[in-house]
C-alpha cells in the first residue's frame, strides 16, 4: 500500500475563491520519515496549499490522504487526532500563558483532557513533567513560568515548535520557520528542527534556500499553483525551469 511507504499523498487538489484559482492540481507524495520542503516565489499557494493540508480549508476539488485515510474536508483538530500537527508562519501561540502552560495545552489534548487553569486532574503532576520534558526539548525549560508574551523572537518560534510536538505527531508541518531571524537565530532553530524531527516526517515551507538544501532531502518547486517539480535538493538547484521560476529572487 502506498501508505506505507508515503505518510502524506495529495491527489489533483484544487483550491478556489470564486472565479480565482490558487491550487491548480497538485499532485504530491510526501515520503515517511523524509524532510520534505516546499518553495517557489511569493504567491505560488504555498501557505494555501498548507491551509488545505492541515484542515484550515476544504478543498475545491482532489484528494489528500494521511496513512492512506482521506483527510480532505476534515477539521483541523480532527486531523491533529490522526497525527498531523502545523506551525503558523507567523507566530501562533498563547502571548498571556505562561511557556509551559502552551505546551501543557498541547499534551493535554494528546491524553484528552481538557484544560483549565483552575481544575488538578488526578494525573496533572505526570503531564506538567511531560511538558516540561518537551520544553527541555527546545531548551526553554528555564523559561517554564515565563509568559510568552515576554519571549524573545527565536523563543516564540521554539516554543511553537514545542507546541507542535506536544501532540505526538507523526508528521509536522512548519510554516517559514525561519522567518525574520538572524543568522544565529536561524542556526538555533534549524538545529533544533534538525534534532526534534528525528525519526518524524517533516514538510515545511521556507524561503531560505540555505536552509532547505542544508536540512532537506527533498524538495517541491511550487509555481502558480502548480508543482513543477520534486527531486533530492541538488536536482532542484540545477534544474533550469527552477532557475527561471526564481529569476531575480535570490533562491536559486
Amino acid at each position: 500500500m502506498s501508505g506505507d511507504t508515503h505518510i502524506l499523498e495529495l491527489s489533483g487538489l484544487k483550491k478556489s475563491f470564486g472565479a480565482l484559482s490558487i491550487i491548480q492540481g497538485v499532485d504530491l507524495q510526501v515520503a515517511r520519515g523524509s524532510r520534505h520542503a516546499i518553495i517557489g516565489p511569493n504567491g505560488a499557494g504555498k501557505s494555501t496549499l498548507f491551509n488545505l493540508i492541515s484542515g484550515a480549508f476544504p478543498p475545491t476539488a482532489g484528494g489528500i490522504a494521511l496513512n492512506g485515510r482521506s483527510i480532505a474536508g476534515l477539521a483541523p483538530a480532527q486531523i491533529n487526532r490522526l497525527g498531523l500537527s502545523r506551525s503558523f508562519q507567523i507566530t501562533n501561540v498563547f502571548a498571556k500563558q505562561t511557556v509551559l502552560d502552551n505546551v501543557l495545552i498541547g499534551v493535554m489534548a494528546r491524553h484528552g483532557v481538557r484544560f483549565n487553569l483552575w481544575q488538578f486532574t488526578s494525573n496533572m503532576k505526570e503531564l506538567r513533567n511531560e511538558a516540561i520534558a518537551l520544553l527541555a526539548d527546545v531548551r526553554l525549560d528555564h523559561r517554564a513560568e515565563t509568559l510568552a508574551s515576554d519571549l524573545a523572537y527565536s523563543e516564540l518560534r521554539a516554543l511553537e515548535i514545542g507546541m507542535t510536538l506536544a501532540t505526538g505527531p507523526e508528521i509536522i508541518l512548519l510554516d517559514e520557520p525561519t522567518a525574520g531571524m538572524s543568522r544565529e537565530e536561524t542556526s538555533y532553530i534549524v538545529g533544533l528542527i534538525r534534532r526534534l524531527t528525528e525519526g518524524k516526517t517533516l514538510l515545511m515551507v521556507e524561503h531560505d534556500m540555505g536552509v532547505v538544501f542544508d536540512l532537506c532531502d527533498e524538495v517541491s518547486v511550487l509555481v502558480y499553483g502548480k508543482v513543477l517539480m520534486t527531486g533530492a535538493p541538488a536536482e532542484v538547484r540545477a534544474n533550469r525551469e527552477v532557475q527561471a521560476a526564481y529569476l531575480g529572487e535570490e533562491a536559486i
